[in-house]
C-alpha cells in the first residue's frame, strides 16, 4: 500500500503527496463500537399505545424492497399513487396534496411555516399537548398567538369559537380532531363554514384520528389537514400527509415573506410532488423506502374501504370500553360521543402509580400501553387500537394484562 502511495505521490505532485502522508500517518482514535458488532435484536411486542402501531405484514414487505432513485419516473409514479391515496383518506380533491418527509410534527410545522407570517393573529385550541405544540411553533415564527385553553377531555363548541373569532380576528384557527393525549374527539361539522364567515382558515390535526373516524376535508370546509403514517395506517414513523384548500394555497402563494424553512417551503414541495403542473426539480432526497411503505398502507385502506375502517375502529373500541368498565375502570372522557375511537383514555385508578401498571403490562405481557402526555400526565392510561391492531383478540389480551397488573401492583391504601 505504501509503495502505491509513494508512486502516486511522485506521479501526481506535491498536493497528492501531502494527502498520502496524511493518510499514512493519522491513526484512528475511535474503535468500532462493540454494540454494532453484535446482531440487531428486536423484541416481538404488541403496540397498543397511542402510536406508533405495529406494521401491517404487507407494509413490512414493502419496506424490504430495493432502493430506486428519488428522481426516477417509477418513483414519481409511486408519489402520484400516494397523492391519490391521501386525497381518498382525506376526502378531498385539492391538487396541493402530498406527503412530507418527516413525522406529524413536521407536517404541523409545514402548515404553520407556510400559512403564517410574522404578526399574523393565530387562534389555537389548546385542550391537550398538540394545541400546546401548535402555539409554541406559532410563537417561534412571530405570529400573535391566542390560545384557548381547556382542561384535558374537553372540546370546543361553535359558540365558543365564534366568540373567539370575533374577538381576535385570526387568519388561522388550529383544532385537533383526535387529541391523543386526552382521548377526546373534536366535532368538525360547521367549523369550517364558521371560520370562513370570519375570513379565517381552518387547520386540523388528524394524526391520531385519520381512518379511525370520519373526516371530510372538502365537505367540512377544512383548509389545511395533516396526519401521520404511524397510527391507523400502520406504516413506519417518518412520513406525514398534508393537503391545502385553494384558499390556503392562495395564502401561501401571496405571502409577503418567504417561509422560515426552505425544507418545508410548500412551493418547492408542490413541484417535487407534481402538484404545480411544472417539470419536477430536485428539492430534497425523499425517503424512498418509507414512501414504498406509505403507498402500501394507503393501498390497504383503499382495499378495505374508509367506511369499513371507521366501522372496525368504532366497534372494537366499544368492545374495549365495555371490558374496561367490567374491570371497574373509569373512562376519562365522560361523553361517549366525544370519545376518540382510536385512542382510549382511562382514569388512573385510585391508589395506583400509573407507571407500575404500564411497566407490569410491558414486562410480563410484552404489550405497550402508556400514561398521559402533557396536560394529561399522571391522570390517564392510554390504550390505542390502531389499524390492523384494532381487533377483539387484542382487546382480550390487554384486558387480561390489565387485570393481572391491578392484582399484582402495589396500591397506596391512604
Amino acid at each position: 500500500m505504501f509503495r502505491a502511495l509513494a508512486r502516486a505521490s511522485a506521479t501526481l505532485g506535491p498536493q497528492v503527496a501531502g494527502w498520502a502522508r496524511t493518510m499514512a500517518t493519522c491513526q484512528l482514535l475511535v474503535a468500532p463500537p462493540e454494540a454494532l458488532l453484535r446482531p440487531l435484536s428486536i423484541p416481538n411486542r404488541l403496540l397498543l399505545g397511542p402510536g406508533p402501531s405495529n406494521l401491517a405484514p404487507r407494509v413490512l414487505v414493502a419496506g424490504g424492497k430495493q432502493m430506486i432513485g428519488h428522481m426516477h419516473k417509477e418513483m414519481f409514479q409511486i408519489m402520484d399513487d400516494i397523492k391519490q391515496g391521501i386525497q381518498y383518506v382525506f376526502q378531498t380533491k385539492n391538487p396541493l396534496t402530498l406527503a412530507i418527509s418527516g413525522s406529524g410534527h413536521c407536517a404541523l410545522e409545514a402548515a404553520l411555516f407556510n400559512i403564517l407570517e410574522p404578526g399574523d393573529p393565530f387562534l389555537v385550541g389548546v385542550n391537550g399537548i398538540w394545541g400546546q405544540r401548535a402555539a409554541d411553533i406559532g410563537e417561534r415564527i412571530g405570529a400573535r398567538v391566542h390560545p384557548m385553553i381547556k382542561d384535558p377531555g374537553n372540546h370546543y363548541t361553535l359558540q365558543e369559537l365564534e366568540e373567539a373569532l370575533a374577538q381576535h380576528k385570526p387568519v388561522l384557527l388550529f383544532l385537533t380532531q383526535g387529541e391523543s393525549s386526552s382521548g377526546v374527539l373534536q366535532p368538525l361539522d360547521g367549523y369550517g363554514e364558521l371560520c370562513h364567515r370570519y375570513n379565517c382558515l381552518l387547520l386540523v390535526d388528524s394524526v391520531a384520528s385519520l381512518c379511525g373516524t370520519p373526516i371530510y376535508m372538502d365537505q367540512q370546509g377544512i383548509d389545511v389537514l395533516y396526519s401521520g403514517s404511524q397510527k391507523v395506517l400502520n406504516s413506519p414513523p417518518g412520513t406525514s400527509l398534508i393537503s391545502f384548500s385553494d384558499k390556503a394555497k392562495n395564502k401561501i402563494y401571496t405571502r409577503k415573506t418567504k417561509p422560515v424553512s426552505f425544507y418545508l417551503d410548500m412551493k418547492w414541495l408542490a413541484n417535487i410532488w407534481g402538484c404545480d403542473g411544472k417539470p419536477r426539480i430536485y428539492h430534497h432526497t425523499t425517503p424512498v423506502v418509507s414512501l414504498y411503505s406509505l403507498r402500501e398502507s394507503l393501498a390497504l385502506i383503499a382495499e378495505q374501504g374508509l367506511e369499513n375502517s371507521w366501522r372496525q375502529h368504532r366497534e372494537v373500541t366499544a368492545y374495549l370500553h365495555g371490558r374496561l368498565q367490567g374491570l371497574g375502570l373509569q373512562l376519562f372522557v365522560k361523553d361517549p360521543a366525544l370519545r376518540l375511537p382510536t385512542v382510549t383514555t382511562v382514569a388512573v385508578p385510585a391508589g395506583y402509580d400509573w407507571r407500575d401498571i404500564v411497566n407490569y403490562v410491558m414486562d410480563h405481557f410484552d404489550i405497550e400501553i402508556t400514561g398521559g402526555l402533557g396536560p394529561s400526565m399522571g391522570k390517564v392510561l392510554r390504550i390505542g387500537l390502531l389499524g390492523c391492531n384494532a381487533t377483539r383478540e387484542n382487546v382480550d389480551r390487554v384486558i387480561q394484562a390489565l387485570q393481572e397488573a391491578l392484582q399484582r401492583c402495589s396500591r397506596n391504601k391512604l
